[in-house]
């Protein structure tokens, strides 16, 4: 069974809806879920917010974070994720922001990508993944695919 369609049963069963908040990556994570037939029984929305007024806009982002951090940072990606989660009437959210490429920079590299995770409920959780310089549709593509296995996590899958 592939990934998607596995996250797409474990929120079935739960009767738990989705959302996504996504950056580097354009969509390719409510991308994913949405090319299985039945997923909007758990994909409640997503959000792509590519630049940072939009991260600001449409999650609630504080920009003195942004400020302070930089967009690529995990304190970024957590307040995507809480953002996603109170904006929509999803049960999770999951976020991602990063560098796919090419370019970086001795502080953030190519291929770093930062995630965040909210559950109702209070549960929260980041993490930063250095990919590497792979290539920008290789770092996209692994951060999708972490994205989708972070989310089968979050509802006790695999």
């Amino acid at each position: 069974m592939s990934l998607p369609r596995e996250i797409l049963a474990a929120y079935t069963a739960r009767g738990w809806m989705i959302a996504t908040a996504e950056s580097c990556t354009g969509g390719m994570v409510g991308a994913a879920l949405t090319d299985v037939a039945g997923s909007s029984a758990v994909y409640e929305r997503g959000f792509v917010t590519y630049t940072n007024d939009a991260k600001i806009q449409m999650l609630g982002v504080s920009p003195a974070t942004l400020e302070c951090h930089g967009a690529v940072s995990e304190d970024v990606a957590g307040e995507m994720a809480q953002g996603a989660l109170a904006r929509s009437a999803a049960h999770v959210a999951v976020a991602l922001t990063g560098i796919a490429g090419p370019g970086g920079s001795e502080h953030k590299p190519e291929g770093r990508v930062c995630f965040g995770l909210a559950l109702k409920g209070g549960e929260s959780r980041v993490e930063t993944i250095e990919f590497g310089a792979r290539g920008r549709a290789e770092v996209r593509a692994a951060a999708r695919d972490h994205a989708l296995r972070l989310l089968l996590n979050a509802a006790g899958g695999a």
